[in-house]
Protein backbone atom coordinates (compact mmCIF):
# COMPACT_ATOMS: atom_id res chain seq x y z
CA UNK A 1 0.00 0.00 0.00
CA UNK A 2 1.38 3.10 -1.04
CA UNK A 3 1.38 5.81 2.05
CA UNK A 4 -0.13 9.64 1.00
CA UNK A 5 1.84 12.36 1.50
CA UNK A 6 0.81 15.78 3.14
CA UNK A 7 2.72 18.90 2.54
CA UNK A 8 1.17 21.66 4.85
CA UNK A 9 3.72 24.43 3.46
CA UNK A 10 2.51 23.65 -0.64
CA UNK A 11 -1.77 24.27 0.87
CA UNK A 12 -1.57 27.76 -0.17
CA UNK A 13 0.64 27.73 -3.03
CA UNK A 14 -0.98 29.06 -6.07
CA UNK A 15 -0.26 28.04 -8.61
CA UNK A 16 0.14 30.10 -11.74
CA UNK A 17 -0.49 28.54 -15.46
CA UNK A 18 1.07 30.01 -19.02
CA UNK A 19 -1.33 32.00 -20.26
CA UNK A 20 -3.16 31.28 -23.67
CA UNK A 21 -1.97 31.86 -26.78
CA UNK A 22 -4.45 33.69 -29.71
CA UNK A 23 -7.91 32.22 -30.21
CA UNK A 24 -10.01 31.77 -32.74
CA UNK A 25 -12.76 34.90 -33.46
CA UNK A 26 -13.76 34.57 -36.74
CA UNK A 27 -13.81 31.51 -39.60
CA UNK A 28 -13.98 31.46 -43.09
CA UNK A 29 -13.86 28.68 -45.17
CA UNK A 30 -12.47 29.37 -48.51
CA UNK A 31 -11.26 27.14 -51.85
CA UNK A 32 -8.79 24.66 -51.80
CA UNK A 33 -9.77 23.52 -48.22
CA UNK A 34 -8.05 26.78 -46.61
CA UNK A 35 -9.86 28.57 -43.93
CA UNK A 36 -9.79 32.31 -42.99
CA UNK A 37 -8.91 33.43 -39.51
CA UNK A 38 -9.22 36.17 -37.38
CA UNK A 39 -7.78 35.73 -34.01
CA UNK A 40 -8.19 37.38 -30.88
CA UNK A 41 -4.98 39.37 -30.93
CA UNK A 42 -6.11 41.18 -33.93
CA UNK A 43 -4.58 38.93 -36.47
CA UNK A 44 -6.04 37.67 -39.40
CA UNK A 45 -4.14 34.36 -40.75
CA UNK A 46 -4.86 31.82 -43.51
CA UNK A 47 -4.49 27.72 -42.61
CA UNK A 48 -4.25 25.55 -44.91
CA UNK A 49 -6.49 22.55 -43.84
CA UNK A 50 -5.20 19.71 -46.50
CA UNK A 51 -2.39 18.42 -44.10
CA UNK A 52 -5.43 17.50 -42.28
CA UNK A 53 -7.28 15.62 -44.49
CA UNK A 54 -4.43 12.61 -44.49
CA UNK A 55 -5.76 11.49 -41.21
CA UNK A 56 -8.55 9.37 -40.63
CA UNK A 57 -10.22 11.50 -37.54
CA UNK A 58 -10.63 14.35 -40.11
CA UNK A 59 -11.94 12.14 -43.15
CA UNK A 60 -15.26 13.77 -43.27
CA UNK A 61 -13.52 16.91 -44.23
CA UNK A 62 -12.90 15.98 -47.53
CA UNK A 63 -16.54 16.69 -48.39
CA UNK A 64 -16.41 20.56 -49.59
CA UNK A 65 -19.82 21.14 -48.50
CA UNK A 66 -18.99 19.43 -45.17
CA UNK A 67 -15.75 21.20 -44.68
CA UNK A 68 -17.58 24.29 -45.30
CA UNK A 69 -19.91 23.99 -41.95
CA UNK A 70 -17.15 24.72 -39.70
CA UNK A 71 -17.71 27.38 -37.31
CA UNK A 72 -15.82 29.20 -33.98
CA UNK A 73 -16.15 27.08 -30.51
CA UNK A 74 -14.52 27.86 -27.60
CA UNK A 75 -12.05 29.72 -29.15
CA UNK A 76 -10.95 27.46 -31.49
CA UNK A 77 -12.81 25.88 -35.32
CA UNK A 78 -15.11 23.27 -35.23
CA UNK A 79 -17.32 21.09 -37.53
CA UNK A 80 -20.46 19.23 -36.62
CA UNK A 81 -20.06 16.07 -35.06
CA UNK A 82 -17.63 16.83 -32.34
CA UNK A 83 -14.57 17.72 -34.78
CA UNK A 84 -12.31 20.31 -34.00
CA UNK A 85 -8.55 21.56 -33.92
CA UNK A 86 -6.17 22.63 -31.14
CA UNK A 87 -6.29 26.68 -31.23
CA UNK A 88 -2.63 26.75 -30.83
CA UNK A 89 -1.90 24.73 -33.38
CA UNK A 90 -4.23 26.67 -35.73
CA UNK A 91 -2.16 29.86 -35.07
CA UNK A 92 1.20 27.86 -35.27
CA UNK A 93 0.23 26.35 -38.65
CA UNK A 94 -0.83 29.13 -40.34
CA UNK A 95 0.52 32.17 -42.17
CA UNK A 96 -0.68 36.61 -41.73
CA UNK A 97 -2.21 37.44 -44.38
CA UNK A 98 -1.64 39.90 -46.55
CA UNK A 99 -3.54 43.45 -45.97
Amino acid sequence: MQESYYDPVLEDEILVAAPLGPRVTTVLPLKDYVLALGFNNGESRLFDAKPLLKEAVFSRLKCVPYFNLVRVAYGTIAWPGDIDYCPDCLYAQSIPMDN
